[in-house]
């Protein structure tokens, strides 16, 4: 599941949800089970217990005597299973996504979780005994089999993890003890946020509510809307700090006895990319913060005739912008005229989305903040959530998320174990078809003073994306890091997010004490350690690849960024760039993409910034 970064423009009162939703969709799960209570759950799910049951019997300890057809059969066997329960577990996120708020839902979510945790733990020892199998006779079975060289990128992709994989024993124990362990302090997380109210201006309202408003026009608002935000996350400080210094020590434990060399190790592992491309990544961006974001911002303090900007003014509109609203119809009609100018190709792949109900972008009390496209399984399609309040920047995020609907549904034909995508690699097609929505809205625009406020709000999304993603990253560091010496106190959580903060966004920004707490709500911090650097990481990605695109040098770019989504994760970056001429390891290709952002501020500074 992939989640949109920046600025949570998310979920409105109950009264401003009920007036919107008629016109916004919601999402139709039929596709994958009819109801909470569809027997076809049922029976998904009895199947499954037996037939991993059966597997386990069958191939536990014998894999090393299979030919390669067997094994292939064998490889074949467990993704059906595992399709079979992601399928399950799908359906219960969403549904859970949809409304935390419901008891029910986070009840129906628990369960299933246990109920997969329990049949798949009948599968754990295949992965574990695949790699205990000697490369050569792997190779050999492999040269033997077509059916199994198919599976190599997936074997290739296991393998990795070799080196730091546990005794069977235990590894069953860890993956039985996740559904109480980190799984636990995940839904605490989720619950406490879906059910928290802020106080703004002497009404409570959800915290998404609260967070929207920092991007309204009024500063009177944005500042009592910051101030309810930290009022009700300081009141509840102990508890964020708690489960914070919690998963942070679940953490190291677990990096120790799986001889990790530092904390973002397993992630970057994952990610299929080695840890000193990302530190590449890092340094570059933290290195451009005075040439993006410091000089950015020190033009937005003068064109909101401040002396100083507060957190809360960090999203706020340009004085000169008509704060109007875009119907999800004309939004529809903008991002899918972008896809089709790019590609006929890609805009058949995207029009099931508007023409089925594969969207969720109403607007409700416990759904989900933010937006994320979830891929569901192959056999099905990926579903889009959204909470669209009719900006410019929403009609970007559902550019953004389709992107990832489509990469998903095109990478489908891999199959469950390869279709997905590493996280460095997951942001592309969903950056590029903003960058076309962008492109697009951009040209069509003629009136200069218009065309200054798309291009700032571009910089402000690509801000959001890169600089503010890796201030982000750069915090997960300095937080674990700290932690290895004992637990935390909330107020040194506070200070560690206080420095880099003021390290990444400037000397543009006053900061208020108030803010030390923000770290409180941002949940990638708790669901995904270490998963933020992949949005920058994305984002330069695709202005390199975008720049590739506009010189026009290419030859057949479209076929090419095509078979790049196709791949899903059976290529790495390095193959699926090369035929771009490009090359993720290389210190210039990181300062390649920063220099669009450059460029765009660069412009905006002609333009009379």
């Amino acid at each position: 599941m992939h989640h949109r970064p920046g600025p949570p423009s998310i979920l409105r009162s109950p009264l401003d949800a009920a007036q919107a939703a008629p016109e916004l969709p919601s999402w139709d799960l039929a596709d994958l089970y009819k109801g909470q209570d569809d027997p076809g759950l049922e029976a998904d799910l009895t199947g499954s217990e037996s037939a991993a049951s059966a597997f386990n019997i069958k191939h536990n300890g014998r894999l090393e005597t299979l030919s390669g057809d067997g094994l292939a059969a064998a490889i074949a066997e467990y993704e059906r299973i595992e399709e079979i329960l992601g399928r399950a577990m799908s359906f219960a996120s969403l549904i859970f996504a949809g409304n935390a708020q419901d008891s029910a839902n986070g009840r129906f979510y628990q369960t299933m979780q246990e109920r997969v945790t329990a049949i798949s733990s009948h599968l754990v020892f295949f992965t574990l005994e695949l790699n205990r199998l000697e490369q050569a006779a792997l190779e050999a079975k492999m040269a033997a089999s077509a059916p199994l060289a198919r599976y190599r990128p997936w074997l290739r992709d296991l393998r990795v993890w070799r080196e730091h994989q546990l005794s069977d024993e235990m590894e069953r124990l860890l993956h039985e003890k996740e559904v109480t362990g980190r799984a636990a302090w995940n839904r605490l997380f989720d619950e406490t946020m879906a059910n928290m109210t802020v106080p703004v201006a002497g009404q409570e309202v959800s915290v998404s509510a609260a967070l929207n408003q920092l991007s309204d026009r009024d500063r009177a608002k944005r500042q009592a809307a910051a101030q309810g935000v930290s009022e009700a996350f300081q009141s509840r400080i102990r508890l964020f700090g708690l489960i914070t210094n919690t998963l942070a020590k679940d953490k190291e434990v677990m990096d120790n006895w799986r001889r990790y060399k530092r904390p973002a190790s397993a992630r970057n592992l994952s990610n299929m990319v080695e840890d000193e491309v990302v530190d590449a990544l890092v340094e570059a961006v933290r290195a451009s913060f005075p040439k993006l974001s410091h000089r950015y911002y020190a033009m937005k303090a003068k064109w909101l005739g401040l002396e100083k900007l507060q957190h809360w003014d960090r999203n706020a509109p340009l004085p000169s912008d008509a704060d109007s609203t875009i119907a999800w119809p004309d939004a529809v009609a903008q991002v899918r005229a972008a896809y089709a100018g790019f590609s006929p190709k890609l805009a058949e792949m995207a029009d099931p989305f508007f023409e089925k109900p594969w969207i969720d972008a109403a607007l409700r009390p416990g759904k989900a903040s933010g937006a994320f496209a979830h891929p569901t399984v192959p056999a099905a399609h990926p579903y889009l959530l959204l909470n669209y309040h009719g900006k410019a920047r929403d009609v970007m995020t559902l550019a953004h998320e389709l992107g990832h609907g489509v990469h998903q549904r095109l990478a489908a034909e891999q199959g469950y174990l390869m279709s997905s995508t590493p996280l460095t690699l997951a942001e592309t097609a969903s950056v590029f078809g903003e960058m076309l929505t962008f492109r697009a809205m951009l040209d069509a625009e003629k009136d200069p003073a218009r065309r200054r406020l798309l291009l700032a709000g571009k910089v402000e999304d690509m801000l959001n994306t890169v600089v503010r993603q890796i201030a982000f990253y750069r915090f997960e560091t300095l937080l674990h890091d700290a932690r290895r010496q004992g637990e935390l106190s909330a107020e040194a959580i506070g200070e560690l997010w206080m420095q880099v903060q003021t390290e990444s966004l400037g000397p543009a920004f006053e900061f208020t004490p108030d803010y030390a707490c923000y770290w409180a709500y941002i949940p990638h911090f708790v669901h995904s350690p270490f998963y933020v650097y992949a949005y920058a990481f994305g984002d330069c990605l695709v202005n390199a690849l975008y720049g590739v695109f506009q010189d026009g040098k290419v030859a057949g770019f479209e076929e090419k960024y095509l078979q790049l989504l196709r791949a899903g994760g059976t290529l790495r970056h390095k193959e699926l760039l090369a035929p771009f001429g490009l090359d993720a390891s290389d210190p210039a290709f990181w300062q390649r993409g920063l220099d669009v952002i450059a460029g765009f501020i660069d412009e905006l500074e002609h333009a009379g910034g």
